[in-house]
């Protein structure tokens, strides 16, 4: 039999980290729960212009085909955001605001990035809907922080950036260069006056106050007074920078954004930051599994007991309740060691396996 490989970007997770990857997820969603997110599920695919509708996103990430019941063109979502914000002003759009939802599920990217070689990622988070207040974004980054500690994520970094800053300092300016030139960091193909936005960048304390040195006719005071509130808020232990042009990964995204980064992990494990949905704010984060998988996180010990022949089933189920993985033998050949255990029921009792 001949064995087809996956498609680049598609892969399988086997045990213990597909068991990982479900603990990863109930453990990120559990916290946002907790803070009163309620749980929606999306269909993996929709019809394209109601995939891009909400957020005004572009398709030319959506992975398309032609439906064939109904003719129209279909899309695999790339994003949960954006239907999280169809339901927000749909099915849910009579519900008092703030309204708190979260989810969990895959999504498929067209092609991947260098960053960012998965096509297909399990996202997992949390959108706010109805503001974009600085209680808002301290509540939404303070539950992304929570969520990803309680996944097991240590030693966080969390980096700011302001998405649209530079159409704040320029309106009604052609920015697209000046913003390919700011995302390469390149220095000297930035006007001068334009420079400093650069040196902004690093550690919060010092960057922001370059960002404010810049900032001389006072159009960034709020903003700037927004982002001290924020990190007065954090816990001690998250180290912030601040990096303003940042926009890879913010194309919808409005005055705020944020990512998480984790120094046992690589790349970002997290993003979020505030947007609109019509005339309507909102902000809130996703979560990204993979990375906290491949960082060997929510794997645990494994302890499986293997149950002998004739083992009572009263007996199995006593030892289930005490938290054992029990593992019965289905024949006389069956062993311990072929069903991956570490223990086995010996006289009533497990015994570890040498």
């Amino acid at each position: 039999m001949t064995m087809k490989l996956l498609p680049t970007g598609f892969r399988d997770r086997l045990p213990p980290e597909a068991d990982a990857s479900a603990r990863l997820v109930r453990a990120i969603l559990d916290t946002v729960a907790a803070y009163g997110y309620e749980r929606v599920q999306t269909p993996l695919a929709e019809f394209e212009a109601s995939l891009t509708g909400a957020l005004g996103t572009s398709s030319r990430d959506l992975l398309r085909f032609v439906d064939p019941v109904s003719g129209e063109t279909m899309a695999v979502r790339s994003d949960i955001t954006g239907q999280i914000g169809r339901i927000a002003q749909g099915q849910l759009s009579h519900h008092p605001r703030p309204l708190r939802l979260s989810y969990g599920g895959p999504v498929v990217k067209l092609r991947a990035s260098q960053l960012r070689p998965e096509r297909e990622m399990l996202q997992v988070g949390a959108e706010l809907i109805g503001l974009e207040t600085v209680p808002a974004v301290t509540e939404v980054v303070t539950v992304a922080i929570e969520s990803l500690k309680a996944a097991g994520a240590r030693d966080l970094t969390l980096d700011l950036t302001l998405p649209n800053l530079v159409d704040t300092l320029l309106p009604g300016a052609d920015t697209a260069a000046l913003k390919e030139r700011l995302d390469a960091k390149d220095t000297a193909a930035v006007p001068a006056e334009l420079r400093p936005l650069i040196e902004a960048t690093g550690l919060y304390a010092e960057a922001v106050e370059r960002l404010r040195a810049f900032d001389t006719e006072g159009v960034l005071e709020s903003r700037l007074a927004a982002l001290d509130a924020l990190v007065a808020a954090l816990p001690a232990d998250v180290r912030v920078t601040l990096d303003p042009t940042e926009r890879h990964g913010f194309e919808y995204q409005s005055w705020f954004g944020f990512s998480l980064f984790s120094d046992h992990t690589a790349g970002e494990i997290a993003r979020g930051g505030s947007y609109q949905l019509g005339d309507e704010p909102a902000v809130g984060f996703s979560a990204y599994i993979d990375p906290l998988i491949d960082a060997g996180l929510a794997q645990g010990e494994r302890r499986r007991l293997f149950l002998p022949l004739g083992t009572l089933p009263q007996k199995a189920a006593k030892l289930r309740a005490e938290g054992w993985v029990t593992v019965a033998a289905l024949s006389e050949a069956d062993s311990a060691e072929a069903q991956i255990c570490t223990h086995i029921l010996s006289n009533g009792r497990p015994v570890p396996l040498d």
